[in-house]
């Protein structure tokens, strides 16, 4: 089975036994809950108010109702008592909205003179709206129950004043609540449905928005771990351009460059190995083979010697230059700044490394100018430092060309040093990562792969800039950027 196999096996393990994690819980108790919270207070509020807005038009159609049949009788009949109640009779037997409503006729005493249901005559209604009606010659209301069959009723009591300004009774409209109840009722289950509904799809999606981000950070965590683990250079694949895609990129990116790391760390072991071996074995060569001759020419042991004191020398620069990388990383990296004549420097470095490379075939040529080259403040063993490392680089990667340049310029405010070799160049994928530690690209040249790390950190401390590029051409370039003033 494929790594890619093995991974997507463990993240829909994840998904499909994942217990709710604390950023889905706390996601659903802040946002979903609020939503719940809102939908409940909503489908309350719609209630009572449609309640009280059915109860309230009920009422008023009561009210307006029994205003305009009072009026009717004040004005248009002018009878004797007798035929007053006749009236009122007839007019409760031809009541029209009999099935919807009941018209009562009630005395001065409390007792139903007529009654559009007709079974009530003679009974007294025992709800208080009658009594106030009578006492306060004002139209009163009542919603409550019916004393006698116990149904929710609503009813309006409006006087009823004869021509001479007598009370003479009580025209009262009676209504059931069933209807009102039942639409009310049915109007809050249609409430509470779409309530539930717009809870069930807040869950959901809320669900469905905090998985689409959790998934992908559980992949992301399996293969976080798989990098804490060792497998460097495993990747995690992106499924949006978002905050989580971004995220994933920059993993891979991280676990792209530990694995390149972890690389150039095996070849940089396996490079000083290599480069440690060279010395010691001609050291140790040499000094058994001065030890176990006991007539060996003067001007043999003379060479020997030479070669063991030089191959010392260079076993120290190496590890001079593994400590000041050390000391780099460790953050111990100090400079011993001072005003310095950088031109000499650079001179004198130039002039010293050109008859060593003589020996070796290649030419140094120092391109002069007649810049003013001022002093500058700096430390004066470091750039030099840097200077043989740049130089030893050209002659290690370029010195099939036989030939290296060297210039130094005043350039506004900075001394530009630059150093150009006529080898092969650097290939151009190498180019980004030609300073990077430990890195020596596909040169067989000798050498570790920290030293230009060293410079860069070097000229960086003293506020300049190194620049590596391929020369017009031909061959490399290398650019040291100096401040001219206070670093």
């Amino acid at each position: 089975m494929s790594l890619a196999h093995i991974r997507a096996k463990e993240v829909m393990t994840i998904k499909k036994f994942r217990k709710p994690t604390g950023i889905e819980r706390r996601w659903m108790f802040n946002s979903v809950a609020l939503v719940i919270a809102l939908v409940i207070v909503f489908v309350a509020v719609f209630s009572v108010s449609f309640a009280a807005y059915s109860y309230s038009n009920l009422r008023v159609g009561l009210e307006e109702k029994a205003g305009t049949t009072t009026d009717f009788f004040r004005s248009y009949i002018n009878q004797s008592y007798r035929e007053y109640y006749q009236s009122c009779i007839r007019f409760a037997q031809n009541f029209e909205e009999k099935d919807r409503l009941e018209l009562q006729f009630i005395s001065t005493n409390g007792k139903i003179v007529a009654s559009s249901f007709g079974q009530w005559a003679g009974e007294a209604p025992k709800t208080p709206d009658v009594a106030e009606a009578i006492a306060v010659r004002e139209m009163t209301t009542y919603r409550g129950r019916n004393p006698y069959t116990g149904e929710r009723i609503m009813a309006v009591s409006s006087p009823m004043v004869y021509s001479n300004g007598e009370l003479i009774g009580v025209l009262r409209y009676v209504t059931s609540m069933r209807n009102v109840d039942k639409q009310i009722g049915m109007s809050v289950c249609i409430a509470v449905l779409i309530g539930i509904f717009v809870i069930s799809f807040v869950l959901y999606s809320s669900r469905f928005f905090i998985r689409s981000i959790l998934d992908p950070v559980a992949e992301i965590t399996v293969t976080a771990k798989r990098i804490a683990a060792g497998s460097y250079g495993a990747t995690i694949q992106k499924h949006q351009d978002d905050e989580i895609g971004e995220l994933a990129d920059t993993i891979n990116e991280m676990s792209a460059k530990i694995s390149q790391t972890e690389k150039m760390q095996t070849e940089f072991i396996s490079s000083v190995s290599h480069e440690l071996r060279t010395p010691l074995t001609a050291i140790t060569g040499w000094g058994e083979t001065l030890l176990a001759s006991e007539t060996m020419d003067p001007e043999e042991t003379r060479r020997g010697m030479a070669i063991i004191l030089r191959e010392a020398r260079r076993l120290t620069g190496m590890v001079e230059e593994l400590l000041e990388f050390t000391r780099i990383q460790d953050g111990r990296f100090t400079l011993n700044m001072e005003m310095t004549p950088i031109l000499s420097e650079f001179e004198d470095t130039v002039f010293m490394y050109g008859s060593r490379l003589r020996q070796e075939g290649i030419e140094l040529e120092y391109l002069e100018n007649d810049d003013d080259i001022p002093e500058i403040m700096c430390d004066r063993s470091r750039l030099r430092q840097v200077f043989l490392n740049i130089l030893d680089n050209a002659a290690k990667h370029g010195g099939e060309g036989k030939r290296i340049t060297a210039s130094i310029s005043r350039r506004d405010d900075q001394v530009v040093v630059q150093i150009r070799d006529f080898g092969p160049g650097i290939p151009e994928d190498e180019l980004p990562h030609i300073k990077l530690k430990f890195y020596k690209g596909s040169s067989k040249a000798r050498g570790n792969g920290i030293g230009l790390a060293v410079c860069e950190e070097i000229v960086t401390m003293h506020g300049g800039e190194l620049i590596l590029e391929n020369a017009e051409g031909g061959g490399a370039m290398a650019t040291v950027l100096l401040p001219i003033g206070e670093v």
